[in-house]
């Protein structure tokens, strides 16, 4: 089993986004993708109770599925790749609810987008949208805003960001990212509800993750903007410590809180709500202090092609003429990305298909709806 390979962050799954939006796009080979496939599923791939949308077999059925867009159909990997995401997930269901049960907090691998149960929804939303095991994703991530006994959202961490017990998040924290925090189930549940998959009580559950989101939302002089994380005495003090805005990245700052409350007021017609989350994003790409804070990488987490791509998702839905100068401006931003391919989040695979994105104006293959931008 290559274990590097499997991973849609670092490996060849993510690289086969790449190849797949190329074919589809007449720049590259059919061939190279099914290259980049067989390599991430060479010696079989992890089913384990590590798996998430990033790695292993949730991290290949996302591509092999992306794929099917092409002359290559894939139906008996798609079969067994399919029962090993079922079986995982429907185990992984039954503890995150037996979890909720005995009032205990989660960790991030329980619900967020990279390891957890959202990030395995984002892949049924896209590949499988009429399938009863999305319907029970949802209904967990519903269960999920529920209060804790003490009064704190039911996302609320015992962990600190890093994902390991901290001295200095002695209280756990909440976390606002799209990435580990509660934007990504916020986006999962909106776009679930835009396509017309929904339980009972989604609408609640949207609302109630906004009502947190506006409790911490801060006003600034640019701007509407959100803290990464909410401290145990923050909560305490309903007072963040943060001094502004840090990096506008599509992980953890402002475009991707920002596409996430996008995507529900689309959902819940909320017009308002809509004119919120694109005035923080206009704000942010006029602040060259903010733009200034990204790294020179071009990465899809943290850098240039995580912020184009966000901004372009949130430009497709909006009806302002604003973003259009922004976008021309953030794709001259964007590296040339060379010939050897790295990773998806971090790496120049990330980053070539956001330019892809900028020359073709489409993103055909549906990509980045491992970004819950779309």
């Amino acid at each position: 089993m290559n274990r590097a390979a499997q991973s849609l962050a670092k490996g060849a799954a993510g690289q086969a986004l790449l190849r797949i939006e190329q074919a589809a796009t007449g720049h590259g080979s059919w061939n190279s993708v099914h290259a980049h496939l067989a390599e991430a599923m060479n010696g079989g791939v992890s089913a384990g109770p590590g798996m998430g949308l990033f790695y292993g077999a949730p991290a290949a059925a996302y591509a092999v599925h992306s794929a099917t867009i092409g002359p290559g159909r894939y139906q008996r990997a798609i079969r067994a790749l399919d029962e090993a995401v079922e079986t995982t997930t429907r185990a992984r269901l039954a503890a995150a609810h037996t979890r909720i049960d005995r009032s205990h907090t989660p960790e991030f691998a329980e619900y967020d987008l990279l390891y957890g149960l959202t990030g395995i929804g984002a892949h049924l939303l896209r590949h499988h949208r009429g399938g009863e095991l999305l319907e029970e994703v949802l209904t967990y991530l519903v269960r999920l805003t529920d209060p804790l006994p003490n009064g704190l959202p039911g996302w609320w961490t015992h962990l600190a960001p890093s994902g390991e017990r901290s001295p200095d998040y002695l209280g756990g924290h909440g976390n606002l990212g799209l990435a580990h925090g509660i934007s990504g189930p916020l986006a999962l549940l909106s776009l679930a509800t835009r396509h017309g998959v929904t339980v009972l009580g989604q609408p609640v559950a949207i609302r109630r993750i906004l009502a947190w989101l506006d409790a911490w939302c801060q006003d600034g002089p640019t701007g509407p903007w959100w803290p990464e994380v909410v401290t145990r005495p923050e909560e305490a003090d309903r007072r963040t410590r943060q001094r502004g805005p840090l990096r506008p990245s599509w992980c953890y700052g402002t475009p991707g809180l920002a596409r996430a409350q996008q995507l529900a007021g689309l959902a819940l017609a909320d017009a308002a709500r809509r004119q919120l989350a694109e005035a923080a994003v206009l704000g942010c790409l006029a602040d060259p202090a903010q733009i200034g804070e990204l790294p020179d990488d071009g990465g899809l987490c943290h850098g240039t092609a995580g912020l184009y791509q966000s901004v372009w998702r949130i430009a497709q839905d909006s009806t302002s003429p604003q973003f259009a100068e922004h976008l021309d401006a953030l794709a001259a931003l964007l590296p040339e990305p060379g010939e050897e391919l790295a990773g998806l989040l971090d790496g120049t695979t990330g980053t070539a298909l956001a330019r892809a994105t900028a020359a073709t104006g489409a993103a055909l293959s549906g990509w980045d709806s491992c970004l819950l931008l779309n």
